[in-house]
């Protein structure tokens, strides 16, 4: 028996007693105002689709084989024209540094430590350019909104394909802004609103305040400060006239690789593939757009037969451990993204966060490929997974 050595650093001692994601959940909500935790942790309307897309990562059953040799595992894979160090990014994600102030340069930083692509949002709250700085020598790409002033939108392309940005994300399940209650509760705004509300909730984050008001005002990669609500922002922004054309114009003024994210059915998957996109994102944009929306992962077998060897397949929307992403890939994704995971570690610790999160999510992916008797990313197929059936349609009349 032996004393542990004390740790005299709150944030690494906090950090170190995360051992899921769900722990750095817990974390995150103590520590953030509540406006800004909800804009991360909620979704659309009920909040359904966000927990049916959880819940069925749980409703799966892994199949091991014994007596494999596991003593090394391999968690590299290629994607999209390059290498990843682990089978997941960093997802883009908007106004990330109202959660926590070190915002997109956290994110980037930690995903070029770790040989992971970083994603920077449309509605960023660091430029492109910034971005690159801080992540030089890592793979930054960039997700897209289609604007109504396409001019702008346009702009925002040739800026990230001088900066080096080698993938393009075309976001396509935002032709309005979801109905998102919590924010409308909180009564969020850009910038946050101070209230009496607001007043009463800082008193027991501090630091968090102290960081908000003593750092450089919000501002965006792609806009130029905006003062109103979120919906206002989003729906001033987003153009519903975007159609397949739009698309296919887009593909040829990207010299990089163009991934479209938002897909949701079979057809456009389908669809999309016929115009010779490079991949394609499975996602109900984590339950934020359309509630009630198809679930990615129970998407996922069917689009990968039809499409998988055609254009690349990433999913995202609900994954919470690495064993979610050992069960994405053994379906028939290419990779995965993340986005409330990783905004839980930097609400819970700054960049430190980050690390943790992306630590724990590769520690569980190796761990679950082991106990899997599997030694590369390669060696996932659908054997190894079970989907259960929670939902079964009722026939059609």
């Amino acid at each position: 028996m032996q004393f542990k050595k004390p740790e005299f650093d709150a944030r690494r001692r906090r950090l170190a007693k995360a051992l899921t994601i769900e722990d750095l959940r817990a974390i995150a909500k103590r520590r953030t105002p509540r406006a800004a935790f909800d804009y991360t942790d909620g979704s659309a309307e009920a909040e359904l689709s966000i927990a049916r897309a959880r819940q069925a990562f749980q409703d799966i059953e892994f199949h091991p084989a014994i007596l494999r040799d596991v003593s090394k595992v391999d968690t590299s894979c290629a994607i999209l024209g390059g290498r990843s160090e682990l089978p997941f990014g960093i997802a883009p994600t908007g106004f990330t540094r109202m959660m926590q102030t070190e915002g997109e340069y956290a994110g980037a930083r930690a995903a070029a430590r770790a040989g992971i692509p970083f994603s920077l949002s449309t509605m960023g709250t660091a430029s492109i350019e910034d971005v690159k700085a801080v992540n030089p020598h890592g793979r930054n790409w960039f997700q897209l909104y289609m604007w109504k002033d396409r001019d702008r939108s346009m702009a925002l392309v040739e800026r990230a394909a001088a900066a080096g940005f080698d993938t393009m994300l075309v976001t396509v399940d935002v032709p309005v802004a979801g109905a998102r209650l919590r924010d409308k509760r909180n009564g969020m705004s850009i910038p946050p609103a101070l209230t009496a509300r607001t007043v009463l909730d800082a008193i027991p984050r501090p630091h968090w305040w102290f960081d908000f008001l003593t750092t450089e005002p919000l501002a965006f990669a792609s806009l130029d400060r905006w003062s109103g609500t979120v919906a206002e922002l989003l729906d001033t922004m987003f153009d519903p006239s975007v159609t397949f054309d739009d698309l296919a114009w887009i593909k040829s003024q990207w010299p990089g690789k163009l991934v479209v994210k938002g897909i949701q059915t079979l057809d456009d998957a389908v669809a999309v593939a016929d115009l010779g996109v490079d991949g394609i994102v499975l996602s109900n944009h984590g339950g934020r757009q359309l509630d009630r929306a198809p679930v990615p992962f129970h998407l996922l077998p069917t689009v990968a037969a039809a499409v998988g060897d055609r254009t690349e397949i990433i999913l995202d929307t609900g994954i919470m451990s690495g064993a979610d992403i050992v069960a994405s890939l053994a379906l028939g994704a290419r990779f995965t993204l993340v986005g409330r995971a990783y905004l839980y570690g930097l609400m819970a610790g700054g960049e430190a966060g980050v690390d943790r999160a992306v630590a724990i999510l590769a520690e569980q992916i190796a761990r679950t490929m082991r106990l899997l008797g599997v030694s590369s990313v390669d060696e996932l197929e659908p054997g190894h997974v079970t989907q259960f059936q929670r939902w079964v349609p009722r026939a059609r009349p």
